[in-house]
């Protein structure tokens, strides 16, 4: 112990025997100030688990003094690693002894997320830093934050694989993001301040890992799944924090707003402990709200997902939109549009009270689709993803007679940029088309002139025809109608 602390310890005794009469109470006060020092200097930091160890093999070359500079984060513990193991010689260590390592001592080395996917508005700071433009594989740390703006849509992977998916107008902290070395135990927390953070969590292969999402209300933990944590400070029953389990369980505790980011989370269990001894455990396919100041939410079974209508429509409109067949007690739905299969680079993300869906102008190209239902809680169900292919082809045509005969000229063009493509026109008596008139296939110019039409009402169409690449795409003007009095 330094002189410092004895000094200290020593003051701490010289003022308890100023209350104490007999000389014996004095000089037991002082020795045992002094002791209490040493003692809290000789025991191992605790998390909880004193008593915890785990094994280290000693290799040649070995000190009590290199391996606590190796492993610990006070390289001064070497003490504790002798008393703990009874070692009396710290510098003379033989090869292929077995060392009981107290984890609690343990150094915990950072690690890092990696941006993967970013689109819209999207920023990053460390800590009360400035808000910088968060930018693909840019590495982010612990004490980062991340923001979403309207339309704003980011990715993080985890050093595991784990992946975070930050949806639009969405705030969190990257609060942990630690390994305790020898162990390999990772501890991986995020505080989500706003928003929603969807989450694929690759198992966990150490029984200390942690991976937790908290909000300002709830603890979501977890040791290898995929699941939806959402906060709504604006919630109709008051701010409350959804969970959605996809896949696995996640234990969910309830925490006060109080404790915030500052509190210890005490009612979350701690790491190695299971998922079971939470307030609640939400098993895949079912989902849970918990309001804040109030026990966590029971759980409930997800909305199974909306059938896509017609799925393999080539998404040819000016808007893309989506048809859904509801399931029973769907009160909205929502619709996410991603460039990948599991949607982690996201560009659109819509919800609507209706089964018809509009996203909006799109750029051609292959995408996907996850749609989901959402139920009167505002839980959000069972998803279902679908490819599709997004090519504008906008196609104008109109009609009108001739003036000074009796023919009629039908026209149409394509936007811009459309190459190679060729026309079909059909013209007939009845609104179906089924039996025409006319029909000319392979038309390259945008006009077909019809002469000598008698009295009546016609439907015709024009449709424009592509091949690309081996694929063979079409698309028909609406059909419209007209009367021939002469």
């Amino acid at each position: 112990m330094s002189a410092a602390r004895r000094t200290r310890a020593a003051a701490k005794g010289r003022a308890a025997c100023a209350s104490a009469a007999p000389l014996v109470a004095c000089a037991f006060a002082l020795v045992s100030g002094a002791r209490a020092v040493e003692a809290r200097e000789a025991a191992p930091r605790t998390t909880g688990r004193v008593t915890e160890t785990t094994p280290y093999e000693t290799r040649a070359g070995d000190s009590l003094y290199s391996i606590a500079a190796r492993y610990l984060q006070n390289p001064a513990d070497w003490k504790t690693l002798a008393r703990v193991n009874r070692v009396s010689a710290p510098r003379r260590l033989q090869p292929g002894t077995v060392l009981r390592v107290p984890v609690a001592l343990l150094r915990q080395d950072p690690l890092s997320a990696t941006v993967i996917a970013a689109n819209g508005p999207a920023q990053h700071a460390f800590r009360n830093g400035p808000l910088l433009p968060l930018r693909v594989g840019a590495k982010l740390v612990e004490g980062d934050r991340v923001q979403t703006g309207t339309n704003g849509f980011a990715t993080l992977e985890l050093a595991d694989g784990s992946h975070l998916v930050l949806p639009a107008d969405t705030s969190l902290n990257l609060a942990t993001l630690r390994q305790t070395v020898l162990t390999g135990a990772t501890d991986r927390v995020v505080d989500l301040h706003r928003g929603e953070v969807n989450t694929e969590v690759t198992h966990a292969t150490k029984k200390d890992d942690r991976f937790q999402i908290r909000s300002p209300s709830v603890v979501a933990g977890v040791r290898g799944t995929q699941f939806r944590v959402t906060y709504d400070g604006t919630h109709a029953a008051g701010a409350a924090t959804t969970v959605e389990v996809l896949d696995g369980a996640v234990g969910v505790d309830t925490t006060s707003l109080a404790q915030g980011w500052r509190g210890a989370y005490a009612a979350a269990p701690a790491p190695g402990q299971p998922l079971a001894a939470s307030e609640q455990l939400v098993l895949a396919r079912y989902g849970s709200v918990t309001v804040a100041g109030e026990a966590a939410g029971s759980p409930v079974a997800l909305l199974e997902a909306p059938a896509l209508q017609n799925a393999s429509k080539i998404q040819d409109d000016a808007d893309v939109a989506f048809d859904l067949a509801p399931p029973s007690g769907a009160r909205g739905y929502r619709v996410q549009i991603g460039r990948d299969a599991g949607l982690l680079d996201l560009v659109r993300d819509v919800r609507s009270n209706a089964p018809h869906v509009s996203i909006g102008a799109l750029d051609d190209g292959t995408y996907f689709v996850r749609i989901s239902a959402i139920d009167a809680r505002g839980l959000e169900g069972i998803p279902a993803a679908y490819a599709f292919e997004r090519r504008r082809l906008a196609l104008g045509a109109s009609a009108g007679p001739i003036e000074g005969s009796r023919d009629f000229a039908f026209r149409w063009f394509v936007e811009q940029g459309a190459q190679d493509t060729h026309f079909r026109f059909v013209l007939a008596a009845t609104p179906d088309l089924r039996v025409p008139l006319v029909d000319h296939p392979d038309i390259a110019a945008g006009e077909a002139v019809v002469r000598d039409l008698p009295k009546g009402v016609y439907y015709w169409t024009v449709i424009a025809e592509q091949f690309d690449h081996g694929r063979y795409y079409q698309k028909a003007s609406p059909i419209q109608s007209f009367r021939l009095d002469w």
